[in-house]
């Protein structure tokens, strides 16, 4: 009974992980530069420490090697990317504005999105109620990164081609995640502060490392008082057995 995301790939191999951002970027931020100068283990015994690849005598990618380090993961995982979408309107069927389907590695599209979300987030400046300007987002930067990253983790690879959906429509964003509630979370105890599980802890733990998450099961009470502080309602989700929909509605 090992998580998914830790299962090999058939058909994938190493030329299909980025060697580069392994050695440059995942291995500086998990460990400690002396510990790495000491390391004498090869490529294949570090991938495989890092459950990036089977073993050593197995280099056969993980879910996860695909996911965090693969040169393009959908060419074998279909549904890893995000579909994004700002719609003129509060109707699915209003005319679409901006359509992006973003692809890459883990690190790569949560990159992509951020660039997303800042040119659409509206920025709105106050020079009358205080003797400096007031700046106020129609939403808050860090609940949009905790609902997104969510979305991202916790989602389901496995027997789905969907993607991970983002819409923006003028009143709201709803953000779409495959795969219903896992583990110990359930529709009933869903957003509660202190209930977590992890359907991918392999990817979980990298996106920790690349300083995406905490990885304390925090980033729903994060998104809660950020889109407080901003004037915005508390994030709506609505949640089934094969998917999760998270609501975050534009500022009061």
């Amino acid at each position: 009974m090992i998580p998914y995301d830790v299962f090999s790939v058939p058909g994938a191999t190493l030329h299909d992980l980025s060697r580069r951002v392994f050695e440059e970027e995942y291995l500086p931020s998990a460990f400690a530069s002396d510990v790495l100068l000491e390391n004498n283990r090869t490529y294949e015994q570090k991938l495989a420490s890092c459950r990036m690849i089977v073993s050593p005598d197995t280099p056969i990618p993980t879910i996860s090697g695909l996911l965090i380090l693969g040169k393009s993961p959908q060419d074998f995982i279909p549904g890893s990317y995000i579909q994004f979408l700002r719609i003129d309107g509060t109707d699915l069927a209003d005319d679409v504005i901006d359509a992006e389907d973003v692809y890459g590695n883990i690190s790569t599209m949560l990159h992509r999105l951020e660039q997303k979300i800042n040119a659409h987030n509206r920025v709105s400046v106050d020079i009358v109620s205080a003797a400096k300007e007031i700046r106020a987002a129609s939403y808050p930067q860090a609940a949009m990164r905790q609902m997104i990253y969510n979305a991202v983790m916790h989602r389901t690879y496995e027997s789905t081609n969907a993607p991970a959906r983002i819409y923006w429509f003028n009143d709201r964003i709803e953000l779409h995640s495959p795969g219903g509630p896992y583990g110990n979370v359930t529709p009933e105890n869903f957003g509660q502060p202190g209930v977590t599980d992890y359907r991918n802890p392999n990817l979980s733990e990298a996106m920790k490392v690349f300083g995406f998450v905490q990885g304390f099961g925090r980033g729903i009470a994060t998104a809660r008082r950020e889109l407080e502080k901003n004037g915005n309602p508390p994030p709506e989700f609505q949640v089934t057995p094969s998917a999760v929909l998270c609501i975050l509605k534009e500022k009061l």
